[in-house]
């Protein structure tokens, strides 16, 4: 064996006496020192941060050039102003004398709601007037298809289910071909009859994805004599439902509370309790006893369900567990008290829709105005100029990273909030501005907690390259940790909070992550390359860095001698020269040379002491 391996090392040692060139080639393949792995690796951040940028910049270009959109963010309502819309609202079919109450009002306005956001529109205003109509202000001027939305009625409408899948759409290999899909072979019967699925419904039904936004439109315009697609956002399902059986009209009450048994004892869940009126106390038998029947036959069935729609989404799909001959069903499962309030409400809306006319519609100047924005900016840069000072005070040259590392994280965030403008019609309010106020000193936060790691790095004694390595090791995950702080809070606030409050925690949540983008794929990278160059590296005076000015001690001082606890004390420079000048100070008026606590070297007391016999 050993001597195969003083054959093989001969024959290298050979090829690389009559190969150079070989030898040369395979030079590159040795393992690349810490230092050399940590430079490719900041420069692979700054470049996936410039492709980042660029992109951004692109796509922002592309809408400029296409007049898709402007080179500024789209403002709310209080800072651009907009229309405002007075609605009255109309009973369908009402009996004379009977008006629309304040809880229908209320729960319109939370129709409304739904419906404006899920067209894009931010930082819209709803809210009733005189308990009699309701007011729409919205930034901008809508569209005749937002008005068209706003004034609809909210139609409900109960069908049988037919069948039912996960909500993600089929992957387009296992999807059925639409010449192998049978036609029905006869005409329906009731409307649970599955000869009401055609070739073209199920393609429809295989691809459709309820995770995507379906318009309103598309929502609405469902056939009431067809089967129809339908989905179910809550759950994540989709469902193929038959023509509509009984429409909202027919519902006389909702309300809710805790479940019942047979024996009348309270199961200790919530229930929703349905109260049909004599035309749909009928329909609702018929259907009961058909699903009912269904469900006896096989268990699990999903003919066995009927499909509550409102706006022709499905926000309820129970099973029929029994016949229902009197109109009053009741609706279980697991059911929150929130959530069997929420559909009661829903269900109870769709006994008297609304539908609305618009009485005035006027143009409205900023409620704030450009002043009030201006002050904003004027803040954000009064904020900015002061944590720029500061960074230039406390780390010298070293502060101009965070400078820079600031303007980068506010070039990311324009182009967030512009491009979002664009694709979400996302709007900055004046709560939203006050949101990039803070997030500069949040921002600033993250660099401060690395510089700091890196300066008691030196102050132990680390070089200034070994420094930056160890202390982002420790410093990433404390950032990591804030802003995952951060985040959850703006989080919380923007789903729980309404009006502007949700633009502050959406700009504070939008700034936490391009601060993480520009920690990590910015300052670091930087730190690392600066602290290879001769300045920064070598701690000059003012570099921020400067061993000295950090009162560093090295481990290793030369001659065999290593630093011991004895060598550092503690103290700064600046209090070590106190301490010694306070020392000489009574030294020279003390008698006999007398001791000064924790403030004479040994030397100066020798000295001293030597002096005095001499």
């Amino acid at each position: 064996m050993a001597s195969d391996k003083d054959t093989s090392g001969r024959s290298g040692a050979d090829e690389s006496k009559t190969s150079p060139s070989k030898a040369a080639s395979r030079a590159p393949r040795t393992v690349r020192s810490g230092s050399q792995a940590a430079v490719s690796t900041a420069k692979r951040g700054l470049v996936a941060l410039a492709v980042l940028t660029i992109a951004l910049a692109g796509i922002l270009i592309y809408g400029v050039t296409t007049d898709r959109t402007g080179w500024d963010p789209k403002l709310a309502l209080d800072l651009e102003g907009g229309t405002q819309m007075v609605l009255s609202p109309e009973l369908q079919e009402a009996q004379d004398g009977q008006e629309i109450t304040q809880e229908q009002l209320d729960q319109a306005v939370e129709i409304i709601r739904q419906r404006v956001d899920g067209t894009g529109v931010s930082e819209a205003e709803i809210s009733t007037q005189s308990g009699s109509n309701i007011v729409v202000s919205m930034p901008g001027v809508p569209s005749s298809e937002t008005r068209d939305l706003i004034q609809t009625s909210a139609q409900m409408a109960f069908r049988p289910v037919i069948t039912t899948a996960e909500g993600t759409p089929t992957p387009e290999e296992q999807r059925t071909p639409v010449e192998e899909i049978p036609e029905p072979d006869a005409e329906p019967t009731d409307s649970s009859d599955p000869n009401w699925v055609t070739p073209e419904l199920v393609k429809k039904f295989e691809s459709l994805d309820c995770a995507a936004q379906r318009p309103q439109e598309e929502r609405k315009a469902q056939d009431p004599e067809k089967a129809v697609v339908a989905c179910d956002p809550a759950n994540n399902a989709k469902y193929i439902l038959g023509p509509l059986e009984i429409p909202g009209t027919d519902i006389d009450d909702a309300s809710y509370g805790m479940a019942n048994n047979q024996q009348g004892m309270s199961t200790g869940q919530y229930a929703v309790n349905l109260q049909f009126n004599s035309e749909g106390t009928e329909t609702f038998k018929e259907l009961s006893e058909r699903l009912y029947q269904i469900g006896q036959a096989q268990q699990g069935d999903p003919r066995s369900q009927f499909a509550i729609l409102l706006d022709g989404t499905v926000i309820s799909a129970p099973s029929m567990n029994a016949v229902i001959n009197d109109g009053s069903a009741q609706i279980t499962g697991s059911f929150t008290e929130e959530d069997a309030r929420f559909l009661s409400e829903q269900l109870k809306y769709g006994a008297l829709p609304v539908s609305f006319s618009i009485e005035s519609e006027q143009q409205i100047s900023a409620t704030l105005g450009s002043n009030q924005l201006r002050m904003g900016i004027i803040a954000g840069l009064v904020g900015l100029a002061l944590v720029c000072v500061y960074s230039m005070f406390q780390y010298r040259w070293l502060g101009l990273v965070t400078i820079s590392s600031l303007l980068v994280a506010g070039l990311i965030t324009y182009f967030a909030i512009t491009l979002l403008g664009w694709s979400a019609n996302y709007r900055l309010s004046l709560a939203g501005v006050a949101g990039l106020i803070v997030a500069i000193g949040q921002t600033a936060d993250s660099f401060i907690v690395y510089f700091e790691r890196i300066r008691d790095e030196i102050r132990a004694g680390r070089s200034i390259p070994a420094a930056v390595d160890h202390g982002w090791k420790r410093a990433r995950q404390t950032v990591l940790a804030a802003k995952a702080v951060n985040l959850l809070a703006a989080v919380v606030l923007y789903f729980v909070a309404v009006g502007n409050v949700r633009g502050f925690a959406f700009t504070l949540g939008l700034t936490a992550i391009a601060d993480l983008l520009v920690v990590f794929l910015f300052t670091h990278p930087v730190m690392v390359l600066l602290t290879r160059t001769k300045y920064f590296g070598g701690g000059a005076k003012n570099s921020g860095l400067d061993p000295e000015a950090l009162d560093a001690v090295p481990f290793y001082r030369g001659a065999g001698r290593v630093r011991s606890p004895e060598d550092s004390d503690g103290l700064t420079i600046a209090e070590r020269r106190r301490r010694q000048k306070a020392a000489e100070t009574q030294g020279d008026g003390a008698a006999d040379g007398a001791d000064v606590s924790g403030g004479s070297s040994a030397v100066d007391q020798t000295e001293q002491t030597e002096g005095s016999t001499r």
